[in-house]
């Protein structure tokens, strides 16, 4: 099996961190996590094994303590991009997606994502409330991602037709796990909810076997 790296940002969705670990643990693939530190609020680190997750504090450890870099020392966000065979977002959020349209890198985990060698393989679940999903920034922000990997989006699209789009293009490496439409943490009904467990295993084992 394959070597996934799993970023998990601020969404409530964040609380299946430790489910979705195992499950995909469970299907033979080597697990590793980099978490935002918003993401850190909805999942017991305790839950996972040692030495899976990643944090924005281990890639500057030393910061606020007195010390500075020194050139022997790691650089977290390259040797986790070495290390992956695939990047996973589950949940993506709109601040990361945003983030990641825009090229921003200003924690561990959108590093990752701009130092990623886009021959290998990534796959983001965003998770949002309904009108952030639904919002026009959120389609340019898909285009965009779209658009890094070498493809020519169309403009007449919503949220949830780019995504199915993107897949129809069969990318080697870009694929999108579509939200889903539900009961929302916050109270509300409609689409943007992270897709389930189980469907972003099948769909990365589905990767893996070639189908």
């Amino acid at each position: 099996m394959a070597k996934i790296l799993l970023g998990v940002t601020g969404s409530v969705a964040a609380i299946k961190t430790p489910e979705l670990v195992a499950a995909l643990s469970k299907t033979g693939h080597e697990m590793k996590v980099v978490a935002s530190q918003p993401a850190l609020y909805f999942f017991d680190r305790q839950q996972l094994p040692q030495c899976v997750l990643h944090t924005d504090e281990d890639e500057w450890p030393k910061h606020n303590r007195g010390y500075h870099w020194q050139r022997t020392d790691p650089v977290l966000h390259i040797e986790l991009r070495r290390w992956a065979e695939m990047l996973l977002i589950a949940p993506l959020d709109a601040n990361t997606l945003a983030k990641l349209a825009a090229g921003l890198c200003d924690n561990c985990l959108t590093c990752v994502w701009r130092a990623w060698d886009l021959a290998r393989p990534v796959m983001l679940a965003p998770a949002m409330n309904t009108l952030m999903w639904e919002h026009p920034q959120t389609i340019r922000h898909l285009q965009a991602l779209a658009q890094a990997f070498g493809l020519q989006p169309r403009n007449d699209l919503d949220a949830d037709e780019t995504v199915k789009w993107i897949n129809e293009q069969q990318h080697r490496s870009l694929r999108m796990i579509g939200p889903i439409e539900k009961a929302l943490a916050c109270g509300d009904v409609g689409q943007g909810a992270m897709a389930e467990v189980n469907t972003i295993v099948d769909t990365v084992s589905a990767y893996f076997s070639g189908k």
